[in-house]
């Protein structure tokens, strides 16, 4: 039995072969299109909850060279900001807040929290207050 002429033609030019190739490769594209969107549609429960308000206390244990301490004392908000400033290469200033509006207050809790003794906290501090 002989051939079609257009199907001989086909096979002189070795298009019977490409020709169900770009059929091939859409069935693939159209296939993973509609895994990758019932992958990332599917939802995932949690047995855990995150909670955002949440603080947490971070302890030091690395001892850091400090170089500058600066507080600043909100009358209104109760509380103190404290930058302290580092000679250390990777950690340049740590901040922290303490609901506190004393010196002595502020030194006792600068002092904690840097593991420093308060005298070496009061030569390295400057306050400033804000009303």
């Amino acid at each position: 039995m002989t051939r079609p002429r257009w199907l001989q033609f086909l096979n002189n030019l070795g298009l019977e072969f490409w020709l169900p190739i770009p059929l091939i490769g859409l069935f693939f594209w159209l296939s993973t299109g509609l895994l990758t969107h019932q992958v990332l549609s599917y939802t995932y429960g949690t047995s855990t909850q995150i909670h955002a308000n949440s603080k947490h206390q971070i302890q030091l244990s690395v001892s850091v060279a400090v170089m500058s301490i600066e507080a600043i004392i909100q009358r209104q908000g109760k509380l103190t900001e404290v930058k302290v400033y580092t000679a250390d290469s990777v950690l340049k200033q740590m901040e922290f807040e303490f609901p506190v509006t004393e010196f002595a207050q502020a030194d006792a809790a600068i002092s904690q929290a840097l593991g420093l003794p308060v005298t070496a906290i009061q030569q390295l501090i400057r306050y400033r207050i804000e009303n």
